[in-house]
């Protein structure tokens, strides 16, 4: 969060302002009253009194022109200050008089250049630089300075489309709002702003979460704090939502003593906490416990659309400073529990700082700020791709002007892939830090991604029933999100990558699991698949289609991808003892009639060996054959046929 990077920096940069306090063999000045002007100014530098130290080394400097290590002060004051002009000409005076004196001076010169655009400056101090520097850090440093002149000269060449459009007073306001996340559906978002607090300490202020909902017209409503998860007095943000806006991952720095309710306490400087959303009412936030968080900086996380992997940043914090902040992930496991977090390779974290990370709902696309790989210098914006292996792929600059050399950060891309959201305290907005939209390039969209917006209910009496919803990937067998439905609505929403099919599942405590499958080929996030899943009460007499059981043509040989589907079936039966059911086959009206009963008596069959291999007594499965009798639509039409061919679970 914002408050905790400008503190962290600070802690980085402590020490700077020492660099010249002790050159080896004494001053670089004979003259008295320079050296003791000098050192009056370095007393004042300890006690942070900067007009103080700027005056007395500027009358030390003054004394002897040959003075270098006032020289060296004043432009470190300067860059401090982002006296970026002045800086430049104080650190060439030192290179001027002595350029051995003070090696890091070239290497701040070349900094400064880069920062104002003197890229060929900057490229030759980079490279004189490394030739006499020896200590590797900064040699590495110099080297991606010099990456930086080669891709910021040519960026600024080719500038990327870029029409930037502040999201109105509806939603920023004259504090400072960041770190948005929104809705699958693009129909709400949630937001960080920092507000005023007059009863916190030091800092007078702290960070809590607002949310607006898109009204009918399309625009943003006013918005609003969230309760339960907002305290008074503590900071919450950069969180990510679930594509359903029903669970909410946070940032919270502070350790509380539970006079809130609920368990808040910390494991480190800030933790991972989440709330479930159930109407219109948040839970009380829960930490995430270990492996997730630590004795670290744990912040800005970003749920995948599967609702199980989860990115964010860990900073690892010492007296002198920051480390590292780099990007981890982790998976929640079928037991419930998180998986041992690990960083993600060098092709994406680097030795300096990687920040704001976003998975995209296609699960294959990473956004993310960093300063360590080559750009305007400064925080840029970059995307990587999983590579089939499960890799990430080089990182690609999102160009120029999105990234400048200012720091850029708290990208969110929408999950149609077209639209991007950032914060920016660029001139005309409602003041400080702004929220903003604007069109992404094409080539560094996402891979489209579309939704299914979904009602469960009780097929007897309408009322809304909570479910867990899975969808498989037809072509792998493998889960591909997965979501609950609103207790009190049976609402939900799953994302998915378009151009697949994907195979539903949706079941409850007391149900017959729901089956059904989609090809969301042609679906986008502007036009997604609504659909009504209506789930059958476990009870005598009720039917359930099992949309998911695959056989070739003519053959009653199970293919893979039915397995999923009837392991839910396993599963079922598993947690009910007593239950005892007919799996039944059906067939169209393609072919002769004994031909049909028997290859649906066979299918019948082989759906109940399947069964009963994975542990389930024989004795509670009945398998028959139906042939063509029992249709449900018309064989007139292919979608006709298609529906009468499938094979059904009725409870016993």
């Amino acid at each position: 969060m914002r408050n905790l990077l400008v503190i962290l920096v600070l802690l980085a940069t402590q020490g700077l302002f020492h660099a010249a306090q002790a050159q080896p063999g004494g001053y670089s000045t004979t003259d008295k009253k320079a050296i003791k002007l000098y050192e009056s100014g370095n007393s004042c530098m300890q006690m942070r009194k900067w007009d103080c130290a700027y005056s007395e080394f500027t009358k030390a400097a003054a004394a002897d022109e040959r003075f270098i290590e006032p020289r060296i002060m004043l432009a470190e004051i300067a860059e401090r200050q982002d006296k970026d002009a002045e800086a430049i000409a104080r650190y060439r005076e030192v290179m001027a008089i002595s350029p051995r004196f003070f090696l890091a001076a070239q290497l701040h010169l070349a900094d400064l250049e880069f920062k104002v655009g003197q890229y060929a400056e900057a490229e030759k101090n980079y490279r004189a630089y490394l030739q006499q520097e020896q200590e590797p850090q900064r040699k590495a440093r110099a080297r991606l300075g010099l990456a930086n002149c080669a891709f910021a000269a040519e960026a600024i060449q080719h500038p990327v489309p870029f029409e930037p459009k502040n999201l109105g007073p509806n939603v920023n306001s004259a504090d400072p709002e960041y770190y948005p996340c929104i809705t699958a559906d693009d129909g709400t978002i949630i937001f960080t702003r920092r507000v005023k607090a007059p009863e916190i300490p030091i800092y007078g202020q702290q960070e809590d979460f607002y949310v607006s909902h898109r009204g009918v017209d399309g625009n943003w409503q006013p918005a609003t704090g969230v309760p339960v998860v907002n305290t008074r007095a503590f900071n919450e943000g950069a969180g990510t939502l679930s594509p359903d806006g029903r669970f909410i991952i946070f940032t919270k720095c502070a350790i509380e003593d539970g006079s809130y309710g609920g368990d808040l306490r910390g494991l480190g400087s800030c933790d991972l906490f989440i709330s479930r959303r159930v109407g219109e009412r948040w839970s009380m936030p829960e930490n995430l416990g270990r492996p997730v968080n630590s004795a670290h900086w744990e912040t800005q996380p970003s749920l995948a659309s599967d609702g199980r992997t989860l990115y964010y940043i860990r900073g690892m914090v010492a007296q002198d400073g920051i480390k590292s902040m780099d990007i981890y992930t982790c998976t929640l496991q079928d037991d419930g529990t998180w998986s041992k977090p690990e960083k993600l390779g060098d092709n994406v974290n680097t030795p300096y700082q990687e920040e704001s990370v976003q998975i995209h709902p296609d699960g294959r696309t990473l956004y993310f700020s960093s300063n360590g790989h080559p750009g305007f210098g400064g925080l840029d914006i970059f995307v990587s791709r999983k590579q089939d292996d499960g890799s990430w792929g080089k990182p690609q600059n999102l160009g120029y002007p999105i990234n400048s050399g200012a720091d850029e950060n708290s990208l969110l891309v929408s999950a149609g892939g077209e639209l991007a959201y950032f914060a920016s305290d660029r001139p005309g907005g409602e003041g400080d830090l702004d929220l903003y939209s604007f069109e992404l390039p094409e080539a560094v969209r996402p891979t489209p991604v579309s939704y299914i917006k979904g009602h469960v209910t009780d097929k007897t009496d309408g009322k809304p029933v909570e479910a867990d919803v899975e969808l498989f990937d037809l072509t792998t067998g493998k889960l591909a999100t997965g979501a609950y439905s609103d207790p009190k609505t049976g609402e939900f929403l799953v994302c998915l990558p378009t151009g697949r099919s994907y195979a539903l599942n949706a079941s409850s405590e007391g149900y017959l699991f729901y089956s059904a499958n989609y090809d969301v080929s042609s679906a986008t996030s502007k036009e997604p698949v609504t659909l009504e899943v209506p789930l059958s009460p476990l009870v005598s007499g009720s039917v359930i289609a099992l949309r998911n059981i695959f056989f070739n043509t003519a053959s009653y040989e199970l293919l893979p991808a039915s397995h999923a589907e009837l392991d839910k079936l396993v599963h079922l039966l598993k947690s009910n003892p007593s239950l005892r059911i007919e799996l039944s086959g059906h067939t169209d009206n393609v072919g002769a009639d004994a031909a049909n009963l028997k290859l649906s008596d066979d299918r019948a069959r082989a759906a109940r060996d399947y069964v009963v291999a994975q542990g389930i007594d024989a004795a509670r499965i009945t398998a028959k054959g139906y042939g063509e009798t029992k249709p449900v639509a018309s064989n007139d039409t292919e979608e006709g046929r298609a529906q009468n061919r499938r094979t059904e679970v009725m409870v016993l």
